[in-house]
């Protein structure tokens, strides 16, 4: 007789419910334009399924990768599934495909609000390596680090 795995996902959940609303944020800005001083930091897995980023950032952020949604970004597309947007980089415009279930963090500081998602088997180790990375990135003004607002 077979075991059957009836255990409920509830982290899952969870997560694909508080994905909703990094959606839902996405798409007000997309068709509104960010409000007041609101502005997003978003993280997510460089090498999960369905991203889209330019090899060079892909190489220099082999893991995760924080990007601002703030003053300098177009053509902000939102989906069910993820989101796109061009950043600039170094002065050349670059388009970043994302899908939800790549983000490990959302915030806006303007309003305090930080979400963090569990992620699953695609979870790396990497978390203190990327403050180091960011650190040392040559496009500070793009890509930063979330520790600054996460509470101990």
């Amino acid at each position: 007789m077979a075991i059957v795995d009836n255990t409920l996902e509830y982290q899952e959940m969870v997560d694909t419910a508080l994905r909703g609303v990094a959606r839902e944020a996405l798409e007000t800005v997309a068709m509104k334009g960010l409000p007041s001083e609101h502005h997003f930091y978003i993280t997510f897995l460089t090498h999960a399924a369905g991203v889209e980023i330019p090899d060079d950032l892909c190489q220099r952020f082999p893991q995760e990768m924080t990007i601002v949604l703030q003053h300098q970004f177009w053509d902000l597309t939102v989906t069910q599934a993820g989101f796109s947007v061009e950043l600039s980089f170094a002065g050349q415009s670059r388009r970043l495909t994302v899908p939800f279930a790549a983000l490990t963090a959302f915030a806006d500081p303007h309003v305090n609000f930080g979400l963090q998602f569990a992620t699953g088997k695609a979870e790396t180790s990497a978390e203190d390596e990327i403050p180091e990375k960011a650190a040392n990135a040559d496009d500070d003004d793009n890509v930063v680090t979330l520790e600054t607002f996460r509470k101990n």
